[in-house]
Formats: structure tokens, sequence, C-alpha cells
């Protein structure tokens, strides 16, 4: 298993607990340069009623508020799916070195699925990989969605 491939087994372990809270199955971890997980965050918005509580969102600021600084240079974001607009602008904004994400959103997604926001000319543009463990992440989401299908299906 690459390096990669173990951090987004976190963010997987993250992504769990968003459904376990009948939140959409998104998670993230931000990693600093010395491999410590410094910001970790899962679907909130459902439980907070916060169109901004995105599992990116949420690592990002548990990390620069962990390091006292919202330049997060040197770090990396990993996160189960291709990240929005929203989210695709916090991530250049908070100057991550590089983004790793697993599964791609057709409806939404700002890396390459829907747009390319970093094929812009932004002032930072990060390393982006894509694809990591992308059928558990997408495994995640598409058990999410049958069971929300079926529990719909009952009442």
């Amino acid at each position: 298993m690459t390096l990669d491939e173990e951090y987004m087994t976190q963010a997987l372990e993250r992504a769990r607990r968003a459904a376990e809270l009948g939140e959409i199955p998104v998670g993230a971890i931000v990693v600093d340069p010395d491999g410590n997980i410094i910001g970790e965050g899962w679907n909130l918005r459902e439980h907070l009623q916060s169109p901004t509580a995105h599992a990116e969102i949420l690592a990002i600021e548990q990390a620069a508020k962990r390091l006292g600084s919202w330049r997060l240079t040197g770090c990396t974001l990993y996160v189960t799916l291709e990240p929005c607009p929203m989210c695709a602008g916090a991530v250049m904004n908070s100057r991550l070195k590089r983004l790793v994400y697993g599964a791609f959103d057709d409806k939404n997604g700002a890396c390459s699925s829907v747009v390319n926001l970093f094929e812009e000319r932004f002032t930072h543009i990060p390393f982006v990989r894509s694809r990591i463990l992308m059928e558990q992440c997408g495994g995640v989401l598409t058990e999410f969605f049958r069971e929300l299908r079926m529990s719909q299906d009952d009442e």
C-alpha cells in the first residue's frame, strides 16, 4: 500500500463517520510535511445546518487553527470525493501543496469532472492526484445512497 493509499484509508474512516450520522459520506484529512494528521473533517451540513460544512472545509480550518496560520504550505489534503468549487477554492486559498482525492464527482466536481479550476490562472495551484482508492471511495457513496433510497421506498 502506498503512502497516499494509507492516508486515503484515514479519510475513508472519516467518510464512514459522516454516513453514521446520516450525512453524505465524504471524509478528509490534512497531513503536514512530516506526515502528521493536523486536520480532519467529514460532512456535517445537516447537523450544523451550514452549507459550508463540507469535509474539506472542516479539515482545512482545523489544520489552520492547529498551525496558527491560514497558510498550509507544504501540506496535503486527502479527500474521498473530488472537491466542489467552494472546496477547490479553499484548497487554493490555503496554499496546500497537494490535493489527493478518490472518487470523481460528475455533478459538482471542480478538479476535472465538471470543470477544472486548477487549469485557470489563479495565484496558487496545487499538485493534484486522483483515483486513489477510487473504488472504495465511490463504494461508500454508492452504499449510502442505496440505503437512503431503500429507506425512502419503505415510507
